[in-house]
């Protein structure tokens, strides 16, 4: 189960690019259900989600990079490239995941929360750094962009 709550940053947090990051390239194969492909620096998976907003099903299955590649070729639409950064909240034991979009999102900043329940989802307060919360719209889930 992944329990998250996404938010639109509109002016990067200072430091920001001094936290541990990541490339990460992702293509869909469908979008209904969600069947994604992704490398993740130098792993590959390909994942299935479940439907949801804040709280759904995510199983994750390792690939080769040749069979990730095989697949990124059936990809429907956008292929989405961005550098996640991994920013620990202080004083909890949460981490944000902020994503910087490159690409046809180049200027795109979204950043996550994964919790390990809907209590504490549901009991966050984001950082003053955040923006509008956009958990609960979907439009920008990355299988929603992935069809732009």
């Amino acid at each position: 189960m992944e329990i998250e709550r996404k938010y639109v940053i509109d002016r990067l947090p200072e430091g920001y690019a001094s936290h541990p990051s990541r490339l990460i390239e992702q293509g869909y194969l469908s979008t209904d259900p969600v069947v994604r492909v992704r490398r993740d620096g130098s792993s590959f998976y390909l994942t299935y989600k479940s439907k949801g907003l804040m709280a759904r099903e995510e199983y994750n299955l390792p690939l080769t990079e040749e069979s990730y590649l095989h697949l990124l070729a059936k990809a429907d639409g956008n292929i989405l490239t961005k550098r996640r950064y991994l920013i620990p909240i202080e004083g909890t034991a949460l981490t944000v995941e902020l994503d910087v979009f490159s690409g046809k999102f180049e200027g795109l900043v979204l950043a996550e929360v994964e919790f390990p329940d809907e209590e504490t989802a549901n009991a966050f307060t984001p950082p003053a750094w955040f923006g509008r919360e956009v958990t609960f719209t979907g439009e920008y889930q990355n299988s929603r962009l992935s069809q732009l």
